[in-house]
């Protein structure tokens, strides 16, 4: 199959996911990075698309893990389609603003990423990731009364914890209201540590739905390759510009401004 896109180690095909996946060879794949339509408003492109969670179980190989964006509904509502897959964690996304699409319940301000695996999980690849937000301090312990059992009195200790620290499963990120060139279009600040987890440096991710290519330009940055799947050619070459260029907004293409975002 031709591809709509191939340069720098990034290859992008247009046409739809589960089709294209069968025609192309994804047996380089490390690590999968998926954000289907959650089928959850009546918009003309929020449908979901069916059997791709099955598709990629058939092409991929059992060592690459899928992360996949969703709501807990959509999980609920796919589950059978994920039933080749263990799940073996979630990420939540924290975003700065969220969907309101019912004003008698909490706003929503928050996607999930969940990891998905087939196999062994000892046979999976997972790097470390850590935050430099940690910082070393000085720690003061209060001088205890002298009727409490064991007081020690004042004591000034430096902390041993001060380097980087595991990352949190809750990643605060502002989404990319206002500047999006993709209706859900995902920050860098949440793909790059999935990236950073699941894919080593110099391997393959499959950006499947890849929208305006955020996924691919991740996968870029941190040095890996990427086969992109979009099923609209105008995001498809939003994608290609952005790639060329490796920079995160660049000014084409349409944008959208809009409270009511995935």
């Amino acid at each position: 199959m031709k591809p709509y896109y191939d340069e720098g180690g990034i290859t992008i095909y247009h046409g739809d996911a589960v089709c294209v996946l069968a025609l192309i060879d994804t047996l380089s794949i490390d690590a999968v990075i998926a954000d289907p339509p959650y089928a959850e408003t009546n918009l003309q492109w929020d449908r979901w698309p069916d059997s791709w969670p099955q598709a990629v179980a058939q092409q991929v190989p059992r060592s690459a893990p899928l992360w996949c964006f969703g709501s807990l509904r959509m999980f609920l509502d796919r589950s059978d389609e994920f039933a080749q897959w263990s799940i073996a964690q979630e990420v939540v996304w924290e975003k700065h603003n969220g969907s309101n699409f019912h004003a008698d319940r909490f706003r929503r301000v928050h996607e999930l990423a969940v990891q998905w695996y087939r196999g062994e999980w000892a046979n999976i690849y997972r790097a470390v990731v850590t935050t430099p937000d940690a910082t070393a301090r000085t720690v003061r312990k209060k001088a205890r009364p002298p009727q409490w059992h064991g007081a020690t009195g004042d004591n000034v200790y430096r902390s041993e914890d001060g380097g980087p620290r595991l990352q949190r499963s809750v990643i605060y990120c502002r989404s990319e209201h206002g500047r999006a060139l993709h209706p859900t279009q995902k920050p860098l600040g949440i793909l790059e540590p999935l990236v950073r987890y699941s894919c080593p440096p110099g391997g393959t991710v499959l950006d499947l739905f890849a929208g305006a290519g955020s996924a691919s330009l991740a996968a870029k940055q941190h040095g890996c390759r990427s086969i992109a799947v979009e099923a609209d050619e105008r995001y498809c070459e939003i994608a290609a510009k952005r790639l060329a260029q490796g920079v995160l907004d660049f000014g084409v293409g349409d944008r959208y401004d809009t409270e009511e975002e995935q």
